[in-house]
This record gives C-alpha cells, sequence and structure tokens, in this order.
C-alpha cells in the first residue's frame, strides 16, 4: 500500500506530467502544421524564375492546363490540410493585390517556415518568433523603400521593361514582346497618367479565340463580341455608321406567368392565335426599327425563348443586324464602351438609349467568328484584346500572361516605384536585416537573422532553376551587395552576377513588399496555433 507520502508526491506530478502531454501536443501540432505547409512550398519552388519549370494539371473531367504560375497552380491544386491551405490563399492574396509574384510569396513563406521550424528546435517561444518577423518584415519595407527608383508613368519604355520582366518566366516568354506592349498600351488607355492612383482590370475585356499563332494577339479599340450573328434569315453581317441597341427583352410570344395550357377547339382560333403571334412580333420589330436601331444586341433569356424565327425574318427585312446571347455580367461594359442604355420593355425604346460605332463586322478567326465594333466616338475608357493560339492551352496561358503583365503595370499604378529583379532586393534585405539583427539583444537577434536568412532562398532557388552552381552564385551576389552594389542580380540568361538594372530587369515595388508583408503574416498566423479542432 502507498504511504501518504507517495500519495501526495504522485498528486503533486499529476498535473506537470499533464502540462508536458500538452506542450508535446502543441508541438505535434506546429510541426505538422509546418511540414504539410512546407510540401506546397517545395511543389512551386521549381516553377521560380525565367527558368523554371511547368507544370501539367490534369482534372478528373480530362481537362489539361501547362503553366508555371503559382496562383494558377495552387488554384487548381486539391488542397486538404488546413495549414496548407493557407498558403493556397496566400498566393491568391498576392494576385489580387500585386497580380505578380505568387510563386515567390509561396517559396519566401516556405523558407520561414524552414527558419522557425529551427527556432522552435532551440525551445524559442512561438510568440517571440513571430514578433521578431513582424518587426523584420517592417525593417525589410525601409529597405525595399530605401533601394527602389521612382517611376513616371509618362516613361513607356520603363512600363514596357517591367512587362516584359514578367513575362519572362511565363511559358510564352518568347512573345513577350509582342504582348508587353499591348498590355502597357491597353492599360494606358484607360487610365490618365497624370492622376491615376489605381486601374479597374475589368475596363479591359480579353477574349480568346483559337487558331493562328500569339502573334496574331492584337488590342482593339472598341469592343469584341464572341457570339455569332443570327444570320439564319439572311441578315447583313457588315453595318457601316452603326446605331446600337442594348436590349433587355425577348422577340417571342408572352407566356404566362404559370404554366397553363391554352385548349384551341377549332382551326379559325389556331389561325387567330397566330395572326396575334405575328403582329405582336411586327409591332416590337416596327418600333425597334422607328429608333433608327440596325444593331440589336440582345440579352441572354432563361425564361423564354429571346428570339424565334419570325422575329429574326422581320429584323432581317428590315436590315437590322442581330446579336444573340449577351450575358448579364457583360451588360456594364458593352454600355461603358458604347455609350448606350440598357432597354428593359418595349416602352423604353428610343434613340437617345443608342449606342454609335463607324463599323460593326463579323471576322473569321480560324473555325470560329467573331464581331468587331470599332469606332466608337466619345468611347468610354475601355479596350479589348483578342488572345490568338494555335490551340486551347496556348490561348488560356496567353490570356493568364496578359493578366499578370497587366497587374504589374497596376502595381505601378498604385505605388509609382521600381526595384532591381533578379534577387537583388532579397539579398539586399537579407545583408541589412542581418547587420540589424547585431543592434539587438535576446532572441530577437536570433529570430531577425533567421529572417534574414531565410530570404536568400530566392536568389538560390533563380540560380538552381537556372542549371547555375546556387551556392557560388549566391555567395558571389552577396559579396557584390557588400561592396555597395544594390543592383546586382542574377543573369540567368548569361549565367552570372550583373547590373540588372542595366540589363533592364526590373519589378514594381509593390510586388516585393506585398509578398514580404503578406508571407510574414501568414507564417506568424500558423506559428500562433497549437491545436486543430473540428466542429461540428
Amino acid at each position: 500500500m502507498a504511504t501518504p507520502l507517495n500519495i501526495t508526491q504522485a498528486a503533486q506530478n499529476a498535473p506537470k506530467r499533464l502540462e508536458f502531454s500538452e506542450k508535446e501536443k502543441e508541438k505535434d501540432v506546429r510541426q505538422l502544421n509546418i511540414i504539410a505547409a512546407k510540401a506546397v512550398a517545395d511543389m512551386v519552388r521549381t516553377s521560380l524564375g525565367p527558368r523554371g519549370m511547368d507544370k501539367l494539371i490534369s482534372s478528373p473531367n480530362g481537362e489539361n492546363v501547362i503553366t508555371n504560375d503559382g496562383a494558377t497552380i495552387l488554384q487548381k491544386l486539391q488542397v486538404k490540410h488546413p495549414a496548407a491551405k493557407m498558403l493556397v490563399e496566400l498566393s491568391k492574396a498576392q494576385d489580387i493585390e500585386a497580380g505578380d509574384g505568387t510563386t515567390s510569396v509561396v517559396v519566401i513563406a516556405g523558407a520561414l517556415l524552414g527558419a522557425a521550424q529551427q527556432l522552435l528546435g532551440k525551445s524559442i517561444h512561438p510568440s517571440l518568433i513571430s514578433e521578431s518577423f513582424q518587426l523584420a518584415a517592417r525593417k525589410a519595407q525601409e529597405i525595399l523603400e530605401e533601394m527602389s527608383n521612382p517611376l513616371d508613368l509618362s516613361d513607356r519604355t520603363a512600363l514596357l521593361n517591367s512587362a516584359i520582366t514578367s513575362l519572362n518566366s511565363k511559358v510564352v516568354s518568347q512573345y513577350s514582346n509582342i504582348l508587353a506592349p499591348i498590355a502597357v498600351d491597353a492599360i494606358l488607355r484607360i487610365i490618365d497618367p497624370a492622376t491615376a492612383s489605381n486601374v479597374d482590370l475589368r475596363d479591359i475585356r480579353i477574349v480568346n479565340k483559337v487558331g493562328g499563332t500569339l502573334e496574331d494577339t492584337e488590342l482593339v479599340d472598341g469592343i469584341v463580341f464572341n457570339q455569332k450573328i443570327s444570320s439564319t434569315a439572311g441578315g447583313p453581317s457588315k453595318i457601316a455608321n452603326a446605331k446600337i441597341a442594348l436590349i433587355q427583352f425577348c422577340l417571342s410570344p408572352p407566356k404566362t406567368n404559370i404554366e397553363n395550357s391554352v385548349v384551341i377547339t377549332d382551326y379559325t382560333q389556331m389561325d387567330r392565335v397566330l395572326r396575334e403571334e405575328r403582329n405582336y412580333i411586327l409591332n416590337i420589330c416596327k418600333r425597334i426599327q422607328k429608333t433608327g436601331c440596325n444593331v440589336l444586341l440582345i440579352q441572354k433569356s432563361i425564361l423564354r425563348d429571346a428570339t424565334t424565327d419570325l422575329s429574326l425574318h422581320f429584323l432581317a427585312k428590315m436590315k437590322i443586324m442581330v446579336i444573340q446571347e449577351i450575358e448579364r455580367d457583360e451588360i456594364e461594359f458593352i454600355c461603358k464602351t458604347l455609350g448606350c442604355q440598357p432597354i428593359a420593355s418595349v416602352e423604353g425604346l428610343s434613340t437617345d438609349k443608342l449606342g454609335s460605332a463607324k463599323l460593326v463586322e463579323e471576322q473569321t478567326i480560324g473555325e470560329s467568328k467573331i464581331i468587331k465594333v470599332t469606332g466608337v466616338p466619345n468611347q468610354g475608357k475601355t479596350v479589348s484584346i483578342i488572345c490568338r493560339g494555335s490551340n486551347k492551352l496556348v490561348v488560356e496561358e496567353c490570356d493568364r500572361s496578359i493578366h499578370d503583365a497587366l497587374c504589374v503595370i497596376r502595381s505601378l499604378v498604385k505605388k509609382k516605384a521600381v526595384i532591381a529583379g533578379g534577387g537583388a532586393p532579397e539579398i539586399e534585405c537579407s545583408l541589412q536585416l542581418v547587420n540589424y539583427s547585431k543592434t539587438l539583444t535576446g532572441t530577437h537577434s536570433v529570430c531577425v537573422r533567421a529572417y534574414a536568412e531565410a530570404l536568400e532562398i530566392v536568389p538560390y532557388t533563380l540560380a538552381e532553376n537556372a542549371g547555375l552552381n546556387p551556392i557560388a552564385i549566391v555567395t558571389e551576389l552577396k559579396k557584390k551587395h557588400a561592396e555597395g552594389i544594390k543592383t546586382a542580380g542574377i543573369n540567368v540568361r548569361k549565367g552570372a552576377i550583373t547590373d540588372i538594372l542595366s540589363e533592364n530587369v526590373i519589378q514594381p515595388l509593390l510586388v516585393s513588399s506585398s509578398a514580404f508583408n503578406l508571407a510574414s503574416e501568414t507564417i506568424s498566423m500558423l506559428l500562433k496555433i497549437d491545436d486543430m479542432l473540428h466542429s461540428r
């Protein structure tokens, strides 16, 4: 039998054993989270930089996507682990904020997780690591601001260089000299460079068409429709000096609000129904013609047929071009471009609600057709881009690449400053943060130094993906920056360290600053998780 003394000792030791098991549980949860998130970062790491590898993503329905865009890769994946999902959301947040650097931000986050894992192994508390990483991120922002160069939006060459740098890491990089000017001109046409502080990319419409090559991709001043002209009744396929109406009602016989059936007992009643239907549709067509409209856009209807063969026949006789299946989300762009107003009912038809254009014509591209509207007087600040390519995979990658280039220019509009690329900002921040850590004391100094060393992952990966010796390249790069050459970066084409700014390899300040901030916030959030609970 245990003595009273032994019982007392056991009672005192029980909370300690419970506390010990709780500590072990917290440690295991953090380790699992770090391993899951690092697995995602390691997967996209090989896609970083101009010489990064591409991923072939196959979906269950047989659809294939070839890309090296970090946001697209992670978006297509079926990630189950909650911590890994946080890195997917991180990439999405970077895509929304800056539009570029979606792979870099995940790679940096993975490196910071590795650094945090080592610090946790030294028994440093997660809260201290999180606090130190936030301190280092704020200092990194100051360093980036110091090494940035201001940009004037009227400097088209600098904008082109930024867009080309973004496109150089894409599958379509060999066509960057064609796609970059399209992206820059598209942005400059929808903003006022003197006063703009942001860009609404919804004012740029991208239409994908298979056929031709990427060189046939073009910028259109006006609007491009994917829909076909309704020419079954022999209507016109080309209209000069067009008057354009956008209607949201149907050119078909009305139906009852509820499911009813009309019983016809003899042929005279049938004749009357057909006659009334004909008169009803003819009356609507005449009212449309009376406004002077010669191009009719009809919104897609889900309740009943938007048109009938009879209404198309009448409109063709009146020489009115009909374009059907206009989607609801296209209405705002069309109205902004053409200066027209959507017409919800026949009673609302009037001349002042029509838009105008010099030419509306149908063009054949490959095996399909598009409708191009050009020469719009007083056109709203909108443009359209037609992406061309030999197959669907190329066209979709062209679309994603142009979107990234547009986002880069938007980043320059939001924050008018550029920095050197090629791993220069990461190494400069790394070196200066190491010096900064020497001014701190205690665990903050150790954590900030670990943060600084983690940033070396970007130039290391750039060199590794380019087939260079990463250790030699990063060592030489650090030497150049230690000598005060802040614009020294990795030139993957020459396989050496050069003044990357003179090579016109530049990127928006917002891309790097956003990547550092978002990655640091995500890691801080992950480190503060000590348990995973499943709700019912």
